[in-house]
């Protein structure tokens, strides 16, 4: 049976999602965080999306894109077919990184924006990872006494 077609359109914004196959690590150390956003630079200057807000777990991540050019299965499969590629040449791995496909639940920028934004920042404090959201370093979140991070 074939998989169902995702819900692309221009303007759409999506909660994504990820997680590790057998709910197993996706990034090993800090310099993978960061080739996973080298990636993400490099595919939203590629394919045109707005990454509103992120959070990289250890075995999971979250993201909330907008695409203006509607094209969501475009820009997934590039960035996590870069990142898996890079995570079986760098540890000398093969198969698969990510447990099936990923996820992106389509978003009422309305209703669902400003709740959506607190559930990705606080999931490292729901993991137990910090007490604070704006003491993980692997995330959008921005506490008032910092400057804006970009990517």
């Amino acid at each position: 049976m074939a998989r169902p077609l995702r819900i692309e359109y221009e303007g759409a914004f999506y909660h994504v999602t990820a997680r590790g196959n057998e709910r197993k690590e996706i990034f090993f150390a800090g310099h993978d965080y960061a080739k996973f956003m080298d990636y993400l630079r490099e595919t939203r200057d590629r394919y045109h999306f707005l990454l509103h807000c992120y959070v990289l777990m250890p075995n999971h991540y979250h993201l909330l894109i907008e695409t203006p050019e509607g094209n969501i299965s475009q820009v997934m499969h590039r960035l996590n077919a870069s990142y898996t590629g890079y995570i079986n040449r760098t540890r000398q791995r093969t198969g698969h990184l990510f447990q099936g496909r990923y996820k992106a639940i389509l978003v009422d920028r309305d209703n669902y924006l400003l709740e959506l934004s607190r559930y990705v920042h606080l999931n490292p404090v729901r993991a137990g990872m910090v007490s604070n959201p704006g003491d993980y370093p692997h995330s959008s979140y921005i506490p008032m006494s910092r400057t804006r991070r970009t990517i």
